[in-house]
């Protein structure tokens, strides 16, 4: 069937593209009138901090919505008579804002409180009537840029809390930086502007598609706003990884004699099958990030998986009529200093190298074996956790307003603890609460509790507890264990109270919790549906096993360089993260899923080879050594612009896109080098013949999926009727 598909492709090249641009004109006009917006919310369900939302909600929705601290420094002191009149006209003007259902002001008796000692800082509580996931980035920007604009040389004003950070527009980083880069290897790897064109051209119709289908998709799924640019970034590599391949097998076949056609037809019956199975095997790993229960993941997975399909279809559809245009004059426009003619497999270095691997593979095992679990030691020293607004990056007034905080108060005012308490009414509700705020205020680790307030039924009460420690501190997790394990059923026993425990460091620990313990039922289930996936491909048990082993080896070896930098050592202070910083459990699910799909890429890329070579000569030893010089140019080739394009996440100032650039970027360089060129080859090697063993009752079991594919000559008979095709426009060359 593809095979059918590029042959039509190919031959209605015009009609190809114009229906691609047709479709993408058109994916754009629906999105713009039918887009949705991005919501994130990343409450674990069933949690203690789930509970308590879900009760301020129900019972005290003027508490139940974010607060975002307006944060005043002068260093003349905010009590002057100047300053004071100035915040006053800021505090009216936010408290008619439809979104404000309340200002506490620290000039007020109830925030008397809200002024430092020193009195230069103070802050005022602004509650929301939303939580922050139910806002777009539009709407903070509305609700906080004012406040921020109202400073000036005698007063600075800056912002706290989460819907403050989602009005922050991220620095730009250096996603075109990466482009570029990606642009200037495949220039030479190819050595023609012309090949190097095709693959870039394909993937930026995709990418182009995919976002514009990814605005349609916010209307029937929540997504957060990290996933679009977070899952563009995957389109882009494996769009161009996946043309990559096929422009290769193009080539390749054109330097054997095979007709522009013919060589098309040849590169999709063989580079193509290997696409749509990677491509398949990406999406079977994002979508198997629904396992872990995490809403706002549950997004990503969707809106990474359909960038994914769209680039393969991209590839398998618009790359044939691409290569129609281009024909043999795809070798056009060369590169000075890099060779003109396809060299022959067994004259390049990647044939010297896989006889190196072939007459040394105990040698080579070892040392690789050694390598990954050297990079992977440092994965047991691992803290996850969230970071705070003291990693977000010095422009962000989030970061500015951690700062003052911290400086004029204590690092934990910046996201105190919202314990609800219920089971009594009226003043007893409140004196009760009041007894067990003083009891946790002798708590260690406590810094303030404050005095509680109640709803206007008088049937729940808020206590807000201040810790001594920033949010992202291992004392404060330690802290809301405290209280929650043996605080407050002390000083609730025989009360009747009801008290959960939420706000933004509570609910971020029952994220790590609640995710960490799905984990495993994450893991088992990619690599379970992996393995009989790659069982039915190669008709084999070990291959299939070796390569969840190598898979997991090179994902615990990314997770120890991603530990190394975020532990403040000198490779932090290269990327940008200066100081210890725990690492949110989000970052590895996604890293594994998109490092598991991507592996397979490299899998399936190099084994299909491996087993066409053995299907032809029926010598292992041979097939292997092979397989490898064939196909080691192309992936090592797609793992340097994947590696690029990873790498200007770090080049930005967000920590998270960092953490995530380094992660994925590790990873693939691991996995293209020290797994695909050295480890699985090698041990391919010790095994023999032994690699392709599958019990006969299991092969008879086992439905048949084959991606090795075949060459099409141009001798043999076409899967259509040959259609001569329209003359090309002037400069294109001959009809093929």
């Amino acid at each position: 069937m593809l095979v059918h598909l590029a042959d039509w492709c190919y031959r209605q090249r015009r009609l190809v593209v114009v229906l691609w641009m047709a479709a993408l004109a058109a994916a754009f006009a629906l999105s713009s009138s039918f887009g949705g917006e991005t919501k994130q919310d990343y409450l674990q369900p069933g949690s203690e901090s789930q509970a308590a939302a879900d009760t301020l909600q129900a019972e005290f929705p003027q508490q139940a919505g974010d607060t975002v601290q307006v944060v005043l420094h002068s260093e003349g002191g905010v009590s002057s008579p100047a300053v004071r009149t100035r915040a006053q006209a800021i505090f009216s003007d936010l408290a008619a804002v439809p979104e404000v259902v309340g200002v506490v002001s620290p000039f007020s008796d109830s925030g008397a409180g809200q002024i430092s000692p020193d009195g230069k800082t103070a802050y005022a509580l602004v509650a929301l009537d939303k939580t922050a996931d139910e806002y777009t980035p539009a709407q903070a920007k509305a609700l906080v840029e004012p406040v921020l604009a109202a400073g000036d040389d005698n007063l600075r004003v800056e912002a706290g809390g989460p819907v403050a950070a989602l009005s922050q527009t991220a620095p730009v980083g250096g996603e075109g930086i990466g482009l570029i880069a990606a642009a200037l290897i495949l220039l030479f790897t190819f050595g023609s502007a012309v090949a190097m064109g095709l693959p870039l051209l394909t993937a930026v119709f995709g990418l182009g598609m995919s976002l514009a289908l990814a605005e349609l998709l916010r209307r029937v799924v929540d997504v957060p706003d990290w996933a679009t640019p977070t899952a563009a970034m995957v389109g882009i590599g494996v769009g161009i990884d996946y043309a990559l391949l096929i422009v290769t097998r193009y080539r390749s076949s054109l330097a054997e004699g095979l007709d522009a056609r013919h060589a098309t037809l040849t590169a999709i019956a063989t580079a193509g099958r290997a696409v749509v199975f990677a491509g398949l095997t990406v999406v079977v790993a994002m979508l198997g990030i629904l396992l872990v229960g995490q809403p706002a993941l549950a997004g990503f997975a969707f809106t990474a998986s359909l960038f994914v399909l769209v680039t393969m279809t991209a590839s398998l559809t618009l790359l044939p009529a691409l290569l129609g245009f281009a024909g043999r004059n795809i070798e056009r426009l060369h590169v000075p200093l890099v060779s003109k003619n396809q060299h022959a497999y067994d004259t390049t270095r990647w044939y010297r190298w896989s006889r190196f691997v072939q007459y040394r593979p105990w040698v080579a095992s070892i040392g690789a074996l050694a390598v990954l679990l050297t990079l992977a030691a440092p994965l047991l020293g691992m803290r996850l956790g969230f970071p705070d607004a003291q990693n977000d990056p010095e422009s962000y007034t989030t970061h500015r307003a951690y700062d003052l905080i911290a400086e004029g108060f204590g690092p934990g005012f910046s996201a105190p603890l919202i314990l609800t308490v219920q089971g009594s009414t009226g003043s007893e509700l409140l004196a009760a609460s009041d007894s067990v705020g003083s009891q946790l205020a002798e708590v260690s680790g406590v810094a303030l509790v404050s005095p509680a307030v109640s709803n206007d039924a008088g049937d729940t009460a808020v206590l807000t507890v201040v810790p001594a420690t920033s949010p992202q501190d291992e004392a404060t997790e330690n802290l809301v264990d405290t209280l929650r394990d043996s605080t407050i059923p002390a000083a609730t026993s025989d009360t009747g109270l009801d008290v959960t425990v939420g706000g933004m460091v509570a609910a971020n620990l029952d994220i790590t919790r609640g995710v960490a313990e799905r984990l495993p039922l994450f893991f088992g289930g990619v690599l379970l549906v992996s393995f009989v996936l790659l069982m039915m491909v190669f008709r084999s048990l070990v291959v299939p096993l070796k390569a969840v082993i190598m898979n997991l080896l090179a994902s615990a070896a990314a997770f120890g360089v991603l530990t190394l930098a975020v532990s403040g050592g000198p490779l932090g202070d290269l990327v940008g993260i200066p100081q210890a910083t725990p690492v949110p459990i989000l970052l590895p699910i996604g890293i594994f899923a998109i490092l598991f799909g991507l592996s397979m890429d490299y899998e399936v890329f190099l084994l299909s080879r491996i087993k066409e070579e053995y299907d032809r000569t029926g010598d292992n030893a041979r097939a292997v050594a092979d397989g490898l010089a064939k196909s080691a140019r192309v992936i090592t080739a797609g793992a340097a612009v994947m590696i690029t394009v990873f790498v200007s996440f770090v080049l930005g100032q967000d920590v998270f896109g960092k953490m995530f650039g380094i992660g994925l970027a590790a990873a693939v360089l691991i996995d293209a080098t020290v797994v695909r060129m050295l480890l699985l080859p090698a041990t391919m090697q010790l095994l023999g013949d032994r690699n392709w063993w599958l019990p006969g009752w299991l092969d008879r079991l086992l439905p048949n999926l084959h991606i090795e594919g075949h060459e099409v000559g141009a001798d043999q008979t076409a899967p259509e009727p040959l259609v001569p095709p329209a003359p090309l426009p002037a400069g294109t060359g001959p009809r093929p």
